[in-house]
């Protein structure tokens, strides 16, 4: 059957993310003709829908080193432009986080990307991919008025779940198959909170009274030391404390994650119920919450990792760890591996004081494509270095870079190992990513 054509373009970004965005805005600010498109009724992904803080712009420890600028750098001025952002200090180990308000978030995203020059289409869902040797000739499109196809010289992957390479037929490895999944948090938001009162208890007192709390049978709390912070609005506390597993096995032991329906439906749901117990207990046992009532979920669930794709370099734990640089990085991050795997706690590891590790390029080129780049927590890692390495920021300096790069190699036919390595590391010099450590 014949489908109905969105046209042809030089470049296709799947999912608008802080990887995803940054893609389509750092491709069409490089001359590309570029169509973004997303499932959501807005841009952002996680950066909207579920969190309202970048960690990973710096590093952790005794003293911060910015270590993330050029698109991520124009997303923090145009929501200063809109309103109050907050610096948070290294309060659970991230590093200094950047509070913004999500709603302006959205519409700071939107101005970016359509600023560009690049097309939007929301509420559509790739569902097919038509591969040739490789090469991506085109994709299926589910929108509101049916199917459609869409071609392009090049396809950048930001969909986070590493939908466009699992319809290609590029290798991956399932989150919870070879390693333990990180599991998956619904946020949410409370209003009326007496920050005064709330701040007379720290960190340490706040997971003991959950762990009280659970342990009293009264609340369920499969999550013992969640985090809650303040917004820019005032008397609104935003949280990270809820924990959903998502891995399932069948009867011939094979693994199901949240890429299934059914276990994605199964967590929704899970989540939501999960975030009103943690309401109660909040109200019930914390200072400054007494008066508190819940304000918002998050629109979906937070995602942490389901599919990571097999890349012509796979960054692992002792990159991580080593702080290791690489010839061809096209970005760095300092952020701690910070596993949320199945069970009570969250486990932190941590770069030398100060150290960043560099991001190759080739843990954007997926292993078995031509004309395809990924960026954002599906690229190519191990499961301890994905854990690291998924933070916004440098899901933004991925997206740069892959989008960069894909419009580079529409110059040369989709070949994305065709570009020039010295011409995309100096374009992304020159639009102010950061590369290098400034003491390197």
């Amino acid at each position: 059957m014949s489908l109905p054509s969105l046209g042809r373009f030089d470049v296709v970004v799947v999912g608008s993310g802080s990887a995803g965005s940054s893609a389509a805005i750092a491709a069409a600010r490089t001359g590309a003709a570029v169509l973004l498109v997303e499932k959501l009724p807005f841009l952002g992904g996680v950066s909207t829908a579920v969190l309202d803080t970048f960690y990973g712009f710096y590093t952790p420890g005794s003293q911060a080193e910015k270590v993330v600028g050029g698109i991520g750098d124009d997303v923090v001025a145009g929501l200063r432009r809109l309103g109050p952002v907050l610096e948070r200090p290294n309060t659970y180990g991230a590093g200094t986080g950047i509070t913004y308000l999500a709603e302006h978030l959205k519409v700071v995203w939107e101005d970016l990307v359509t600023g560009s020059g690049v097309t939007v289409l929301l509420h559509a869902f790739v569902q097919e991919a038509r591969v040739t040797d490789g090469r991506i000739e085109s994709l299926v499109i589910a929108t509101k008025a049916g199917l459609h196809t869409v071609e392009s010289s090049v396809f950048v992957d930001a969909s986070g779940d590493g939908d466009v390479c699992h319809f290609a037929g590029f290798g991956y490895e399932l989150a919870g198959d070879l390693a333990p999944a990180q599991t998956l948090t619904t946020t949410f938001r409370m209003v009326n909170v007496d920050h005064a009162a709330r701040s007379t208890i720290g960190k340490d007192r706040l997971h003991e009274l959950m762990a009280s709390a659970a342990e009293s049978g009264e609340y369920d709390l499969p999550r013992r030391e969640g985090s809650d912070h303040i917004t820019p609005v005032d008397g609104m506390i935003a949280t990270v404390m809820t924990r959903v597993d998502q891995v399932e096995r069948d009867a011939a032991g094979v693994v199901r994650n949240a890429t299934d329906p059914a276990v994605l439906t199964a967590a929704e749901m899970a989540g939501r119920r999960q975030a009103l117990e943690y309401v109660r207990f909040l109200i019930d046992k914390v200072p400054g919450y007494e008066h508190a009532r819940l304000v918002a979920l998050s629109t979906q669930i937070g995602l942490r990792e389901t599919r990571r794709v097999y890349g012509d370099y796979r960054l692992t734990r002792e990159d991580v760890l080593a702080a290791r640089h690489f010839d061809d990085q096209i970005g760095l991050c300092g952020a701690p591996i910070e596993a949320h795997d199945p069970g009570l706690g969250t486990t932190w590891e941590y770069l030398p004081d100060g150290a960043a590790v560099g991001i190759p390029l080739r843990t954007l080129v997926p292993r078995d494509g031509v004309n395809a780049l990924m960026a954002g927590r599906c690229f190519s890692a191990e499961h301890d270095a994905q854990a690291s390495v998924r933070s916004m920021a440098q899901c933004m300096a991925m997206g740069q870079a892959a989008g960069t790069a894909a419009a580079l190699a529409a110059d040369h036919g989709g070949q994305v190992r065709a570009v020039e390595r010295s011409r995309l590391l100096d374009q992304l010099d020159k639009d102010g990513a950061v590369l290098a450590m400034e003491s390197a």
